[in-house]
């Protein structure tokens, strides 16, 4: 982070958010927050409309077919279309059609880039309550002997209501239930099903086009996601396209339907030729797709076919999305968006398995965004070693060994290229004498690790519950006002998914210069939603001592239960807790008026976290836990992935500075701009 003038230490807390309008408040997953538009105005399930752009004048030419050899070929750029009522329309040529056409902001004034993060927050959420639910029912046996022995059921907090299952398979399993359960069932497709019931799908009605908020090069994790910001409408098909049932939608009347709005193209079929900027697409159906992929049978001019014919025939666009096989632990597909495409023409022939099929070619619209798929380079390539040729290394390893994975540090920005000073390089709290840490707490009684939530008492003080799923290593479900961790007292061991952020760094990560806000860090995995990422590290201090520290820029207040009560305009979270010992309320209520009362302090001492950058949009979240002892004043401070996080893309939480809350040493009000880039900036750091 860049130098501060001379004045007062500047505290980070967890995002104080007086100054910013509820409908513009981040969302890190708090069931609160997904409600309908509220008395308060609080909004994030609003249907969003998108205004049809204007038809460009139209371009008058005549079609022709010109069959070549073996070949029924059809090509058009005709200005005319007639309908089946014997009508005609004027084609529309969409070349003119940018994204730098689409707005930016919603009708309250929240960024699309932001709407898109949301969404996708909100059916992280739901998946891993239904990773849960999944993990449960695969221990389902323990969990019924328990309770045939009298112990009382304890329901889960803030669990989501069950909807209408989209899985494939419509049987009813009629297995015993002693029997051991396989995680077969699919809880994206439950996820879909919950935000479809909630009305969470941030693009309800199907769009023609570039969709606001979804630039060229945006990266899906799954065929889900793009089913639940409505990009694609089918977590299978790879055609999506608007039938003939919407004959009758407003925005639709006239047109020839159907006609597709988005293509897949991941590999499905064998007769695919994709050269980027010009794609041979096969059409739709005749093939095994849940086995070898392999064509079985012709396919039919219907349905999705048809509608990529008649894309032709209209000259409306396609979306493109490209599938690219990926090696790594936490998935193995990943889906870029490449824009928009026209189909030029089409034609049939014997494929490979000498079934017939349709190919269409289609040909990239130019004035769009440069092509990003050669990007995705997902590697899973675990090794600590740092290439003496990374560009603008400066340091091989920050932290000397101390974590599992070095840390290089690079700087392509100064000339000459300078390294990162001024730090010791430490991977635990280092505490002031006159701070007293509390003895530890007593544990739960579990071996091996913990999977029964009702006879787990950690489990019990979250709610009744577990706050993290096994998956990919450990993922928290949703952010909360604290996590209570298994600690030294627990019968379970360091393999418990209840220890999830006490395992050391897993993904490599990356120190580098930046043009305007000094060091930041980037990690090199693909880091997914909810896992730990690092914890602040630093030298542990009463919070009254560091105001004498003048200019220190690296002081994290812990203000756990002011974030568990609201205190001081800082983001309230969901609140399922048990504070362990009944007098701890009471001891507390004395800090319902003043400020933390212990602090971390990385400005000579801490660990890679300190060089992270603030974001008014950020991908990850700040979560108070518990571990070894239940004092929330200490409790730790540990930064999650609030989104997927692909490659190489800077890491940055809110840092929540209050507006006008720092004053220099001449008394006046001292301001910074912020240099974040985010759609939704808020211009000041403080």
């Amino acid at each position: 982070m860049g130098e501060l003038n001379d004045s007062a230490a500047h505290r980070r807390v967890s995002p104080r958010l007086q100054n910013v309008p509820a409908e513009k408040r981040p969302f890190y997953g708090s069931p609160k927050r997904m409600a309908d538009e509220t008395k308060d105005g609080v909004i994030r399930t609003k249907k969003t409309k998108v205004a049809k752009p204007p038809k460009p004048p139209v371009q008058s030419s005549k079609p022709e077919a010109e069959p070549s050899k073996g070949e029924v070929t059809m090509e058009s750029s005709e200005s005319k279309v007639t309908l089946e009522s014997g009508e005609s329309k004027d084609c529309v040529d969409w070349s003119w059609y940018t994204a730098a056409d689409l707005p930016l902001t919603d009708e309250n004034g929240v960024s699309y880039t932001a709407r898109v993060r949301e969404t996708l927050r909100a059916f992280n959420l739901h998946y891993l309550h239904h990773v849960q639910e999944e993990e449960k029912r695969c221990c389902k046996p323990e969990i019924d002997n328990h309770l045939q022995n009298g112990s009382p059921i304890k329901s889960p907090s803030k669990k989501p209501p069950k909807g209408p299952s989209m899985s494939p398979s419509k049987k009813t399993d009629k297995k015993n239930d002693d029997e051991p359960k396989k995680q077969s069932k699919r809880p994206d497709l439950k996820a879909l099903s919950e935000m479809l019931k909630e009305n969470q799908i941030l693009f309800p009605e199907k769009q023609i086009g570039h969709l606001p908020g979804i630039a060229v090069g945006h990266q899906f994790y799954s065929r889900a996601e793009m089913v639940a910001l409505r990009f694609h409408s089918h977590w299978l098909n790879g055609i999506d396209f608007v039938g003939e049932s919407k004959g009758k939608v407003e925005k639709f009347r006239g047109y020839k339907l159907p006609f597709a709005l988005t293509i897949v193209v991941s590999g499905q079929y064998e007769d695919d030729v994709d050269n980027a900027e010009e794609i041979v697409y096969t059409g739709q159906g005749g093939n095994d797709l849940l086995g070898n992929k392999q064509q079985i049978a012709d396919q039919v001019m219907k349905r999705g076919n048809l509608a990529l014919k008649n894309n032709m025939d209209q000259g409306i666009p396609v979306r493109v999305v490209r599938g690219h096989d990926c090696v790594n632990s936490y998935t193995s597909k990943v889906y870029t968006y490449d824009g928009l495409y026209k189909v030029n023409n089409y034609w049939a022939e014997k494929g490979v398995a000498g079934f017939t099929v349709f190919k269409y070619r289609l040909k990239r619209l130019p004035g769009q965004d440069s092509l990003r798929s050669k990007q995705v380079n997902f590697v899973r390539a675990r090794g600590s070693k740092v290439h003496a040729e990374l560009p603008g290394l400066v340091c091989k390893d920050i932290c000397n060994g101390l974590e599992n994975i070095c840390i290089p540090a690079t700087n392509v920005i100064d000339k000459p290229p300078i390294a990162p000073e001024g730090l010791k390089y430490i991977n635990s709290i280092i505490v002031e004498k006159d701070v007293n840490i509390p003895p530890n707490a007593p544990g739960c009684s579990c071996k091996g690790n913990c999977t029964n939530p009702l006879t787990c008492s950690c489990a019990q003080l979250n709610g009744g519950d577990f706050p993290y799923v096994s998956k990919d290593g450990g993922r928290l479900i949703e952010a909360k006002a604290v996590v209570f961790e298994c600690g030294p007292n627990c019968g379970c061991g360091p393999g418990c998914v209840n220890r999830s952020s006490q395992r050391g760094m897993k993904h490599r990560l990356e120190v580098f210069r930046t043009d305007y806000k000094g060091w930041g860090v980037r990690s090199w995995d693909f880091i997914p939603s909810g896992a730990p990422v690092c914890e602040y590290i630093g030298v542990l201090r009463k919070t009254d001592e560091v105001d004498s520290l003048l200019g220190n820029e690296y002081i994290f207040e812990i203000d756990c239960w002011h974030t568990m009560h609201g205190i001081g305009s800082r983001e309230k979270r969901m609140c399922d807790v048990t504070i362990p010992n009944g007098d701890a309320e009471s001891g507390f209520s004395k800090l319902s008026e003043s400020e933390p009362e212990f602090c971390i302090d990385a400005a000579s001492h801490g660990n890679v976290t300190r060089y992270i950058n603030h974001s008014c949009e950020p991908n990850l979240f700040v979560q108070c836990v518990l571990s070894s002892h239940h004092d929330v004043r200490l409790a730790r401070i540990v930064l999650f992935a609030a989104d997927n996080i692909p490659p190489l893309q800077e890491l940055s939480y809110d840092y929540g500075y209050e507006l006008d809350s720092v004053v220099g040493l001449d008394g006046k009000i001292k301001q910074l701009a912020c240099h974040c880039g985010a759609v939704g900036c808020r211009k000041r750091l403080y």
